[in-house]
C-alpha cells in the first residue's frame, strides 16, 4: 500500500511539474507575440528605439537600410546581439532560465519579422505612452515565469542576483548610450521619444514585477514565536523578536520584524493572520538592504 501511496505522489509531482512547465512556455508565447505585435504596431511605425538588444537591433536594422540599403533580418541579428548576455544568463544565473529565455527571444525575432506593419496612429506621443506600457507588460509576464526577453534583462538580473537590490534603473542607464546614437543617426526627436517610451516601460515593470522589491514588516503580537514560524513557512526568511509594551493597557507584546520580497507580502500577511488574526502589521517599503537576505534561486 505504501509503496502505492508513493507511485501515486510520484505520478502526481511529474504531472504538476509539466503542467507548470506547459504553463511557462504558453505564457512566454504570449510575451512574445505581445512584444512583437507592439513593435510592428508602435515601434517601428513611430521609428522608436525600446533600448537595450530590441532597440540595438532596430537601430543596426535602420542604419543598415538607410546607408547601405540592405534589409537586414530581425531574428538572425537579434540571435546574434544576445550571445553575450545568454552566456552571462548561462554562466551566472540558471541554465532552465537561459533556455526558456532563448525561446522568449527566437519567438520575439520570428512573430516580428512575421507580422506586416500595422499603422494604427500616426501620433508618436500616443505610440510612445502606450508602446512603453505594453513593452514593459510583455517584459513583466515573462519575468515573472522566470525567464527573460534577453539583452540588458540578463545583465540587470546578474546585478541584482550578486546584489541583492532591484537594477531595473540600471538598464535605463544602460539604453541612454543605444538612444544617444540614435539621436546621432537619426534625429534627437526619435531619441527623446524613445528615452519616454523606455521610462513608461520601466515604470509598468517596476509595478508588475516586484521579485527584487522589498517590504518591511513590523508585526504588533501576542503570540511571536508563532508569527515568525509562519513568517518562515511562507517565505523562508527569517524574523527578529523584540519585547513591547502596549502604551494604552502597559501589557507586554512581541514586535516582530523582518523583510520579505514584495511579491511574498501578501501571502506573508496572510499567514500572520491565521497565526494570530488580532496581529498588528505595519508594512514598509524598502529602499535599500545590507546584509544576508534569501532570495529564491532563479531556475
Amino acid at each position: 500500500m505504501s509503496d502505492l501511496l508513493a507511485t501515486l505522489e510520484v505520478n502526481n509531482n511529474a504531472q504538476h511539474k509539466l503542467l507548470s512547465q506547459l504553463a511557462r512556455i504558453a505564457v512566454i508565447v504570449m510575451a512574445a507575440a505581445i512584444m512583437a505585435l507592439n513593435i510592428r504596431v508602435f515601434v517601428r511605425n513611430a521609428d522608436l528605439f525600446p533600448g537595450g538588444a530590441t532597440g540595438l537591433t532596430l537601430l543596426i536594422q535602420q542604419a543598415f537600410d538607410m546607408f547601405l540599403h540592405i534589409q537586414l533580418p530581425y531574428t538572425v541579428l537579434n540571435v546574434a546581439i544576445n550571445a553575450i548576455p545568454i552566456y552571462i544568463g548561462f554562466r551566472f544565473i540558471g541554465k532552465h532560465f537561459t533556455l526558456y529565455s532563448c525561446v522568449m527571444i527566437f519567438l520575439t525575432g520570428f512573430f516580428t519579422d512575421l507580422i506586416p506593419p500595422i499603422p494604427i496612429t500616426n501620433d508618436i506621443l500616443l505610440a510612445t505612452i502606450f508602446g512603453g506600457m505594453i513593452n514593459g507588460l510583455a517584459i513583466s509576464l515573462v519575468l515573472n515565469v522566470d525567464a527573460t526577453s534577453g539583452g540588458t534583462d540578463f545583465i540587470a538580473i546578474y546585478f541584482s542576483n550578486r546584489k541583492g537590490m532591484d537594477s531595473f534603473n540600471l538598464v535605463l542607464g544602460i539604453n541612454a548610450a543605444i538612444l544617444t546614437c540614435a539621436g546621432l543617426l537619426f534625429g534627437w526627436d526619435k531619441a527623446l521619444y524613445s528615452i519616454v517610451f523606455q521610462y513608461v516601460s520601466t515604470q509598468v515593470l517596476h509595478l508588475l514585477y516586484k521579485k527584487y522589491q522589498k517590504h518591511t514588516l513590523f508585526i504588533v503580537t501576542n503570540y511571536p514565536t508563532e508569527v515568525c514560524d509562519a513568517i518562515s513557512a511562507a517565505s523562508h526568511h527569517g524574523a527578529t523578536i523584540m519585547d513591547g509594551e502596549g502604551a494604552y493597557e502597559h501589557c507586554p507584546r512581541g514586535v516582530v520584524y523582518s523583510v520579505v520580497s514584495s511579491a511574498e507580502t501578501h501571502k506573508v500577511i496572510n499567514a500572520v493572520k491565521s497565526a494570530d488574526p488580532k496581529a498588528f502589521i505595519n508594512t514598509i517599503v524598502t529602499n535599500h538592504l545590507s546584509g544576508r537576505f534569501y532570495q529564491r534561486p532563479t531556475d
